[in-house]
């Protein structure tokens, strides 16, 4: 991604990789096949805001250099999708890959799944307009979009996040053993159940998510998560939300979802609408972060910087899933080490000067840990947490995005601009020790190493 590399924009992250202009939001398509990893993502490659929205498309052999690769989908005139090729999945069907989306066709109608093919390699599409579900004939669904594929029992079925007439958010289900022609089953679960209000409180439930996790337990544990939509705030106020729970077959074949936990997928402002890849082994999940100001009021960029730097979105870091004592818990990818340059401190410290590029790993302390952008003492807080003697913390900064690991929890995301003079900083609590390393791009000279 030679052109992203090259931007002139101080506020453009470098490792988060992405197009360098245009519009982009949620992860869609995540996929894994012959030995590359595929991302796709909603996507405008003509303006900064949110309009005609196509799929962009990364892969990547490693998910650490990562190429950008032609437009995948986009809208049709006269099709299904004519107003955007939406939020959706891919799967194979008979070995051909095909792609699952919401289209919309005129403004204030409701999303139908459409579906498109593409090449074994997944850079050549065909999108004959072919719609796989309609509008579900059900007087209590007001919204529906966001189609997901699980499989269960060997079946594979479908879910929609949707908006009742009761005011409850839902999830659709569809028996989707042909991809061709999905059956509507009804809705499945909503926020009726007392754990859903709780964790996944929402008017819509948009890019439902169920997949199995990793337990260390060893109990299969299905994990549900959604993106928690109110008409009133677009800054998502509500984040994303998920349920720990087990799945079980009715009397006619029908996977049915019993809860057992819950929580948030980030404690940030300025994380939404992620999507997970399912792997054998593993469970990795990408999530969006833009770059208005966030539902805490943090400042963002206003409409019209947006325009004039002409790029606004970033997807975060693979994250890997996996419960341990039946909470979820978010690591960054094993593999995202290899960014990992010149170490630029070791040990102890009380405030330390860190780079725009860096990878953070703080352990021990008892205190409050801060991350400030300060310019001739005038000092901006950008993160702030109680840490205490077993906690290890891994912060990633890139350019505007920041990313908090905390150990067996949720991560936390943010964005953060900085202004003229501005630079960061790390101010430990008492006993804390901290590795700070310059980010670099596998294959660069990296500088002598802290001794």
């Amino acid at each position: 991604m030679d052109t992203a590399a090259q931007h002139p924009d101080p506020s453009f992250p470098h490792f988060h990789p992405r197009p360098a202009k245009g519009w982009i939001n949620g992860p869609n398509g995540l996929s894994y096949t012959d030995g590359r990893f595929h991302v796709f993502f909603q996507y405008n490659p003509h303006s900064a805001r949110q309009q005609r929205i196509c799929w962009g498309h990364l892969s990547s052999p490693d998910l650490v250099r990562w190429d950008e690769e032609p437009v995948a989908l986009r809208p049709q005139p006269g099709g299904p999708d004519a107003l955007g090729c939406w939020s959706g999945v891919v799967a194979h069907d008979d070995g051909v890959p095909t792609a699952m989306y919401s289209g919309v066709d005129t403004e204030g109608s409701l999303a139908r799944v459409v579906l498109a093919r593409a090449d074994a390699e997944l850079r050549s599409w065909t999108q004959e307009g072919h719609v796989a579900a309609e509008i579900p004939p059900d007087p209590q669904v007001t919204a529906v979009r966001d189609p997901f594929i699980f499989y269960f029992q060997s079946r594979r079925f479908a879910l929609q996040g949707a908006g009742l007439s009761s005011g409850h958010a839902a999830v659709l289900l569809y028996s989707a053993d042909d991809l061709r022609q999905w059956t509507y089953e009804g809705i499945w679960f909503s926020t009726e159940d007392h754990l859903a209000a709780r964790h996944l409180p929402a008017e819509i439930w948009e890019c439902p998510q169920l997949v199995r996790v990793p337990d260390s337990s060893g109990a299969e544990t299905w994990l549900l998560m959604a993106s928690l939509w109110l008409a009133a705030d677009h800054s998502h106020p509500n984040g994303v939300g998920y349920l720990l729970g087990s799945l079980a077959p009715n009397s006619a074949g029908l996977p049915v979802f019993t809860p057992a936990a819950g929580g948030k997928a980030d404690l940030g402002p300025a994380f939404y609408a992620p999507q997970i890849l399912a792997l054998e082994d593993r469970a990795l999940l990408w999530g969006w972060s833009g770059e208005q100001e966030d539902r805490e009021g943090h400042p963002g960029r206003s409409p019209e910087e947006i325009d004039d730097a002409g790029w606004a979105g970033v997807l975060t870091f693979p994250r890997q899933l996996s419960v341990h004592g039946g909470v979820l818990a978010v690591e960054p990818a094993p593999e995202l080490r290899a960014y990992r340059g010149a170490r630029l401190h070791r040990g102890a410290a009380g405030t330390l000067a860190v780079p725009a590029e860096a990878e953070i790993r703080v352990s021990g302390g008892e205190g409050t840990l801060r991350l400030v952008l300060n310019s001739a003492g005038q000092r901006r807080t950008v993160f702030a947490d109680a840490v205490a003697g077993g906690d290890e913390l891994r912060i990633f900064l890139d350019a505007s995005i920041v990313e908090v690991y905390r150990h067996g929890s949720v991560p936390t995301t943010l964005r953060a601009y900085r202004g003229p003079g501005e630079d960061w900083q790390l101010e430990l609590p008492q006993g804390a020790a901290a590795d700070v390393w310059e980010l670099r791009q596998p294959g660069r000279t990296e500088g002598p190493p802290v001794q």
